[in-house]
């Protein structure tokens, strides 16, 4: 019976590995082994940064949220000590000849805006920016437009000002 048993629990595992989507995420910076990695649905910046062989000794683990949700093409940057995020994105930016904007039409990202960018939208301000970034930090990434409405402080209407200028994966 014990041989039995084994290969139906060995089945019922393998399916549920099977049915999991996966998905591939780019992590850099201070950890051991940057590159990108193939995630599962659900797992966290803790489970990717482990992947990645854990952090570098000059890692500034204070400016990242370990329990944030992974997203399929994910950009995960591990700041050294005395960086922090802000100035990362800063630099990538500069850097970056606007990608961005020539591929999104000047529309911001709402996963990946800072509160300074968020406030550019029609009907946001500091308050309301911070909201959504505190919302995606504690929930994950937004998947529709119409995610935004969960935020504290944003309704129908302050949707509508800014739905044709972000993008939303």
């Amino acid at each position: 019976m014990v041989t039995l048993e084994d290969p139906v629990e060995e089945v019922v595992a393998e399916e549920e590995i099977e049915s999991s989507p996966l998905m591939m995420v780019d992590i850099k910076g201070a950890v051991t082994s940057p590159g990108i990695y193939e995630m599962e649905e659900g797992d966290r910046i803790h489970d990717l940064i482990n992947q990645a062989g854990g952090f570098t000794k000059e890692a500034n683990e204070t400016e990242i949220n370990l329990a944030q949700r992974l997203q399929d093409e994910m950009v995960i940057i591990i700041p050294k000590k005395g960086e922090t995020l802000e100035e990362i994105a800063s630099i990538s930016q500069a850097t970056s000849s606007n990608n961005t904007t020539e591929n999104t039409g000047d529309k911001i990202k709402l996963n990946e805006a800072t509160e300074t960018e968020l406030e550019t939208l029609n009907g946001i301000g500091p308050s309301k920016a911070q909201a959504i970034i505190d919302y995606r930090e504690e929930n994950g990434a937004f998947q529709t437009a119409e995610d935004v409405l969960q935020v504290n402080g944003i309704g129908e209407k302050t949707l509508e000002n800014f739905k044709d200028d972000i993008i939303v994966p």
